[in-house]
């Protein structure tokens, strides 16, 4: 019995630390329309799972909006270029990309446009 055991607690061990993983795979956005916010820096996280920028947006009624814009894993981000000092506090910067479906002001960022006016990709060259 108790060698059954062993087992059979090892594979419950294994099933449970893979759970988090599998719980992560898929941002819960719209893919009906790309949506472009442009704004200021205010912060540039550089970590994981998904670098994330906080952007001070104004809207149309001269109101201002925080919006979060996060890219995919930092080894993506450096494949396309990007580094830890791309963008700083202080940059104007256009972020493109699909908010979350739920309607919260978040946005999956797909390519951004810098303030130099150059444009940097996430998801490919």
């Amino acid at each position: 019995m108790k060698s059954l055991l062993v087992p059979v607690f090892a594979v419950l061990a294994m099933a449970h630390a893979t759970a988090p993983l599998s719980a992560h795979h898929s941002w819960p956005v719209s893919f009906a329309q790309l949506v472009t916010v442009k704004g200021t820096v205010k912060e540039f996280a550089w970590g994981n799972p998904h670098p994330m920028i906080t952007l001070e947006v104004r809207t149309d009624d001269g109101k201002t909006e925080k919006w979060l814009v996060g890219g995919p894993a930092i080894n993506r981000m450096e494949a396309n270029g990007w580094t830890k000092t791309t963008i700083k506090p202080g940059d104007v910067i256009t972020g493109i990309g699909y908010q979350f479906a739920d309607g919260q002001k978040i946005l999956r960022l797909e390519r951004a446009v810098m303030p130099d006016g150059t444009e940097m990709r996430l998801y490919g060259r």
